[in-house]
């Protein structure tokens, strides 16, 4: 039998998540989403055949798993009244909210859970995310694999053994889809310089962008040597490439990625009080 799992919200993640899970053959009728209006949740019963529920309390009375798809600024005031409900049941718990240790979701549950952190990205939203996962120690190896499914419904998915790595996830893949944005949105401009048409430039760069993660993906090869192999000595690409060094480039990432790194473990304390 298919483990009901309750969704509490029913934002664009958790409708992400499980519209994945259903295309992926799970049974709509196993899944749960909740929000206290129902003008949002009519259309998700239409769409996916999905039940729905405007009492929290009462989708988690039934449910083996619940997903905690929430603003991490509302996650205390959604958690607290879950309370007594949570503590009858036992289910595992899955939270998608960034900045939020398994710690304080534990505490403010009541104690002795089952707790899956996941730090998704937007791409979810597409069908080609990546998510990294923690359990804490209370997690089986049958709840572990739930997770799993339940997250590869929208794309990759990579556990990490330590909690405070999900900052590093965070750095990486949970804001990392911004980065490309970014170079997107800089290599358009330039093109548009260099005189093409802005829409022609925009189809280029993302095109190619979508190609070369495709080809990266793909490919036996590390990003380091499908560098190499686009640069020909003395060429274009390789005197791009030399700009790109000079300007220090790689130490503009890092220094990005350890910002960004510090500042989810900076919300973890705000956000946890």
């Amino acid at each position: 039998m298919h483990k009901t799992i309750a969704f509490i919200g029913a934002g664009n993640m958790a409708s992400a998540i499980f519209g994945g899970m259903i295309d992926g053959g799970y049974p709509a009728d196993a899944i749960i989403a909740t929000s206290p209006d129902d003008t949002m949740l009519a259309p998700l019963r239409e769409r996916y055949g999905i039940r729905t529920q405007t009492d929290n309390a009462t989708a988690v009375s039934d449910a083996d798993v619940v997903v905690l798809a929430v603003k991490p600024q509302i996650m205390r005031q959604v958690c607290e009244p879950l309370r007594d409900a949570v503590q009858d049941r036992k289910p595992l718990i899955v939270s998608v909210a960034a900045g939020l240790e398994a710690a304080t979701l534990e505490g403010w549950l009541g104690g002795e859970l089952a707790v899956i952190r996941c730090m998704p990205n937007t791409p979810s939203l597409v069908g080609a995310g990546a998510s990294g996962l923690y359990a804490n120690p209370r997690v089986n190896a049958e709840q572990r694999d739930l997770a799993a499914e339940l997250l590869s419904a929208v794309g990759l998915v990579e556990w990490v053994d330590d909690e405070p790595l999900l900052n590093a996830v965070t750095a990486v893949s949970g804001s990392g889809p911004a980065y490309f944005f970014l170079f997107f949105e800089a290599m358009e401009e330039a093109g548009v310089n260099l005189g093409l048409p802005r829409e022609t430039a925009r189809r280029l760069a993302l095109q190619t962008g979508f190609g070369a993660a495709s080809m990266a993906l793909k490919s036996e090869h590390d990003p380091a040597q499908l560098k190499r192999n686009v640069m020909s000595p003395q060429g274009a690409t390789e005197r791009a490439i030399q700009h790109f060094e000079d300007a220090e480039l790689r130490q503009i990432v890092e220094g990005a990625m350890q910002a960004c790194a510090a500042r989810a473990q900076e919300m973890a304390k705000d956000f946890g009080k």
